[in-house]
This record gives structure tokens, sequence and C-alpha cells, in this order.
């Protein structure tokens, strides 16, 4: 009995307040909010927060489970603060400060650099990478929570995010936090929640299912392992290497004497077939000798992008459906005959590069103590199925970071009950299929994560897709600059901007002045839109358009003093009504753009810096460039 109170008296000594991972030592909070400091508590007791800026004393009780918040308003910049949180026992927050925080987030970037100088007035939070099917309570921290910011620390920030946050310290005087929340290659949607999807028809199935299966998971990853089976199951019955459940094409008596040849190793978009992504057989006769008959048989076929089956004279040895992996099997005895025999390979690959690659020294066919042969050189092969048209394969709501709602349940919702200033947005590339659908989408999420913070009016600022690519002198059909169309349509609501990069980086010498100069930009927007600050340049805006005789004259807004440009301006091309675009020559007058061909002696549409690559030189008196844009909607 003594030992159980002793046992008892130790537990309750050892209880302490529990916290979420937003909250410990170092962090910023922002200055002039009210913050809702929330947790667990084991001992029920009263919870008291005692803060180091003022000694009034913030209480509240427990609900049954423990869980408990308490509301507490902030001060105006300073600190370090510290924060005392008690239940009967102290828990000590050191080294707060009162500032302003700043959320950066989308798809992950350049990384920082490792050698800059230690920022103890700026402080940096890190969200661990997170999916979840329904929306969280709390998050994860990389580096156990909020750090000053040193060369250590910094590790993983991405470069534009430190960049903004270095400029906003310096011109502001006050302490900056930035939470870093970020995932590289990652869709706009699966930042969205589902409020934010529900009515946008192109997210219909996804958000029906969702709502139909009531956010179980395990009801959600059943129905997608069904759907995933289902589009396999289609694969087969559209590739004409099958018939009827049977590898026809794998056959050794199945004639192959029209099928084209390629050398391999090697990815197939190199030899020959550009752009390709679906499914591809190859077959190649061997000669087995007299010596390894009856005998096991290794196969190293390298690396394979993505799926492969292999076959040994029409009976399946193996198959792998990870990227590429390496490829090893074991040809079984009972199957190896002298003479000739057919290797057949069945090769699914759904985007990017796709084939069979690596060193030709490792495809080889080998028996122990024998000399191996080699399998590298000409290869029949022929197509089974195009991908072109096919629905995607569906993808893993529970694991893939690209499905819908997921980086916003998992890193995003916890982080809304946490008040910030504004956002930094640098997203866009892994939404390029989906242009057409992307502003109603941005537009859709940002007027979401206002309603979420519950702050209408909060700063939300964004970075327009970069050059791509080669530089082409007309290029009418970009989806770059399609999708740099369609984030600019976000500027339509209050609050936003955009930060232009297609003139810097181009080379890739350049990473570092580029991300220095896109986290300069940024943090002009917010000096100038958000703090008010006066003298921040600003964007030439394209305002409206006329057409005069064989010349159209283009008007912008935020011009100043006029423009800056080089002679001769490059970037513009016009078309007349038969839509064909011709590079356009241009005549700058003061505050207007005057653009004109020979090849266009009746031009209706103009447009600037529309292409992967631009080339544009027209800038604005602020230095600053000229965002790309068009006249028409073709």
């Amino acid at each position: 009995m003594i030992l159980l109170g002793m046992l008892m008296a130790f537990c309750m000594a050892e209880a302490k307040v529990t916290l979420p991972a937003l909250f410990t030592d170092n962090m910023v909070l922002q200055q002039k909010s009210n913050v809702i400091f929330h947790g667990h508590s084991s001992t029920k007791k009263e919870v008291i927060i005692k803060t180091g800026w003022n000694k009034h004393p913030y209480t509240t009780s427990p609900d049954k489970e423990g869980n408990w918040k308490i509301e507490v308003p902030t001060p105006s910049a300073g600190g370090p603060y510290e924060i005392i949180i008690s239940d009967g026992d102290e828990h000590i927050l050191q080294n707060i400060l009162i500032g302003e925080i700043w959320l950066y987030t989308g798809e992950c970037e350049t990384e920082t650099p490792i050698d800059i100088p230690s920022q103890p007035y700026i402080r940096l939070f890190q969200t661990k990478k997170e999916i979840s099917l329904v929306p969280k309570k709390d998050l994860h921290a990389t580096q156990e929570g909020w750090k000053e910011c040193t060369s250590e620390s910094i590790t993983g920030l991405p470069a534009i995010g430190y960049f903004f946050a270095s400029q906003l310290q310096k011109n502001l005087k006050v302490p900056i936090g930035i939470i870093s929340c970020t995932w590289k290659d990652t869709p706009a949607e699966a930042w969205a929640s589902y409020d934010a999807l529900e009515n946008l028809p192109s997210y219909n199935k996804e958000t029906e299912m969702l709502e139909s299966l009531g956010f179980n998971p395990e009801k959600i990853e059943a129905e997608y392992a069904r759907q995933r089976e289902e589009w396999y199951q289609a694969l087969y019955e559209h590739d004409m290497g099958w018939c009827d459940d049977h590898q026809v094409w794998a056959e050794p008596d199945y004639s192959d004497e029209n099928w084209k040849t390629m050398e391999l190793p090697g990815y197939w978009e190199d030899k020959g077939m550009k752009d390709f992504d679906g499914v591809v057989w190859f077959r190649k006769t061997i000669d087995i000798p007299r010596n390894w008959a009856r005998k096991n048989v290794t196969i190293n076929l390298g690396n394979i992008a993505d799926e492969s089956i292999v076959y040994y004279n029409g009976t399946e040895i193996g198959r792998n459906t990870k990227a590429d992996a390496s490829r090893y099997y074991t040809i079984p005895y009972k199957l190896v005959k002298r003479g000739k025999a057919v290797l057949t390979i069945r090769v699914t690959n759904y985007k990017s590069k796709g084939g069979i690659y690596g060193r030709p020294e490792d495809m080889k066919l080998s028996v122990k103590g024998k000399d191996p042969i080699s399998l590298a050189g000409e290869w029949k092969y022929l197509s089974g199925l195009s991908l072109s048209g096919i629905p995607p394969v569906p993808i893993s709501p529970e694991s893939n970071p690209k499905y819908p709602t997921g980086l916003f349940n998992a890193m995003i919702h916890p982080l809304t009950s946490f008040p910030l200033q504004g956002v930094i947005w640098y997203q866009g590339k892994s939404n390029l299929e989906s242009s057409d659908e992307y502003a109603d989408l941005f537009m859709s999420l940002i007027a979401d994560w206002r309603d979420k913070w519950q702050k209408p009016q909060m700063p939300f600022y964004f970075v327009q897709l970069p050059n791509h690519e080669k530089k082409e002198e007309a290029q009418d059909d970009s989806d770059w600059a399609a999708m740099r169309e369609a984030q600019a349509q976000a500027l339509h609501l209050n609050h936003t901007g955009m930060v232009i990069t297609t003139d810097i980086g181009k080379e890739k010498s350049n990473t570092f002045q580029s991300t220095l100069e896109t986290g300069l930009r940024l943090s002009q927007l917010a000096l100038k839109q958000t703090y008010g600050k006066r003298k921040m340049p600003q964007y030439p805006v394209y305002k409206s358009y006329s057409i005069e005789g064989n010349t159209l004259r283009i008007h912008f807004e935020n011009l100043g003093k006029g423009f800056l440009h080089p002679d001769p301006v490059r970037g513009f091309i016009i078309a007349g009504t038969d839509r064909i675009f011709y590079p356009a020559t241009v005549t700058v007058k003061k505050k207007e753009i005057i653009v004109q061909s020979p090849d266009v002696p009746h031009p209706v549409a103009v447009r600037y810096n529309w292409a992967n690559h631009t080339d544009g030189t027209l800038f604005g008196a602020s230095g600053l460039p000229v965002a790309p844009f068009r006249t028409d909607n073709w």
C-alpha cells in the first residue's frame, strides 16, 4: 500500500501540461492578436497561464478528457518573454518573441544556403511532411519546434522563405516568424480543404467519395484499392499484347517479324518514341548453351521505368511495380533447355522517361561458374497500349501527397487556430496539365484559407511560374504560359499580390541570385500592401489595347515614369484573324507600346512573354518586369 502511494505521488509529480507542436521555446506570436493556447492536462486541475508581458493570469478548467484552451491577447512587437503554464506543475516556455508571422507553403524549391549569419530575431518552424484523410488537430515539427535562425537550424528551409523573412526583419525592425510548410511536386488540390473543393466540378468524384464513405480512412483506402485494381484490369483489356487474359506477345512461337528494333539499354524517348507513356513489349531470341540446360539461370535486366513483367518462353518469371528498381530474377532449372529461347519484357511507363536503361554490362543471363550471355544490343519491340487519353491511375488517398485534401488536413488545418499575418505561396508546376481549372481552384483555396483563419483580408502573395526549357521565338500553345495566366487570375481577389520571375534565374548558375531576388520581391509586396511602405516598387500591369490600322496600341498601369527597355524590345507576338502568331516589331512611346508585323497586315491579338521560356525585355521605371499577358482567349 505504501509502495502504491509512493508510485502515485511520483506520477503526479511527473505530470505536466502537454502542448501542441507549435507551442515551444523560441516561438514567435503574432502581435496584437488573440492566441488560443490549448493542450492537455493529466491532472485535470485548473490551468493558469502567466505571460511575461503582463501580470494578468488567464485561467480555465480542462474538460473530462483533460483538454483545455485559453485565449491570450498579445501586445505590440517585443520580447524575449517567458510564458508560464501551470496545472499545479509549471511548464515554462522561454525566449518568446512577439512580432509578425508568415506561412510559407506550396511546392518545395531551392533550400537556403547553409552559410548565413545568426539572426535571433528571425525564428523558424518547419512542419513535418504528413498526409491525412481527415483534418488533424496537431502537426509535427522537423526540428522539435521553433528555432532561432542559424546556419544549423535553417537546413531544409526554402531559400525564398528565408530571404523574404530577412528583408522583412531588416525593414520592419520587429521579430519575424516563418512557418515552412512545403512538399515537393504537389498540386494545389492537395493543399485545399474539402470545403474548398466540394463546389468545384473537377473534384466532384473525390469529394463525393469522401463524403459517401463518411471520411473513414479504412473505407476510403479499400475503395482506392478497388479502383486501382479496376484500372489495371482495364489496361490489360486494352493492351494488344493480351488476348482473353493471355499474354499472346510473350509466346515463343509468336511471330515478331514485323516488329521494330531498338538498341538496349536506353530510354525509349531517346530511341524514337518521343513523349510516349504506356505499354511497350520487348522480345529477344537467345541461344541457351548445352551446359546451361537444367540449371537455374539468373537474369539481370538493369533498371526499368516504371513497371515490368518478364517472361521466359511464355512463362512469367517475375514482375516489379517499383519504378526504376533493378530487376533480378531466376529462370527455374525445369524451364531451361538447350537451343533457342525467347525472352519477353512487358514495360509500363506512366510519366517521364520509360524503358530498360542503365549500363550495358548489367543486362545479362548467367549461370554459376559459366560465362554470362549479354542481353545488351538489339531487341524487337512494339507498343501494346498508349496512355494518351486514358484517365491517370488512381492515387492512394492515404499515402500519396497528391491526393486532394491530404496535405491540408495534415499540415495546414492544425495551423488555422494559430494567428498569422499572411501567406506566401510557391506552387503551380504540378498543376500544368489542369491549367484550365487552376484559376477557380486557386481562388477557392485562398478564400477558404481566409475563412479557416477567420481573417477575410489575410494577405496572400504568390510567385508566378519561372522560365522552363529552351527559348522559342513564338509559342502560342505554351502550358507554362497558360498556367501563369491562371495564377494571375487570383489577383482579382483583394489583398493578393504576384511576383513575376520570368526575367531572373534564366541560367542554372544563377540559382542563388534568383531565389534572393524572388524573396526580395515578395518582401516588397508585403512591405507595400500589408505594411504601407509607399516607396516600394510596383509591377507594370497591362490595362487595355486598341487597333489602329496595321498596329496595336497597348496601355498599362503602375508605370510611374514610363518604361525601361533596350532597343529592340523582345517578347511580343501578334496575330490576325487566322490566329497565327508572328514576332512583332515594338515602338515605345512614353506610357504605351505600339506593335506591328509585316506578316500581320490586320492584327487583332497580341501576346507578351507567352512561352515556356520567355525572352521579354520590357520593364517599368521601377525596374520590375511587365507581367506576361495576352489580349485574346484562343
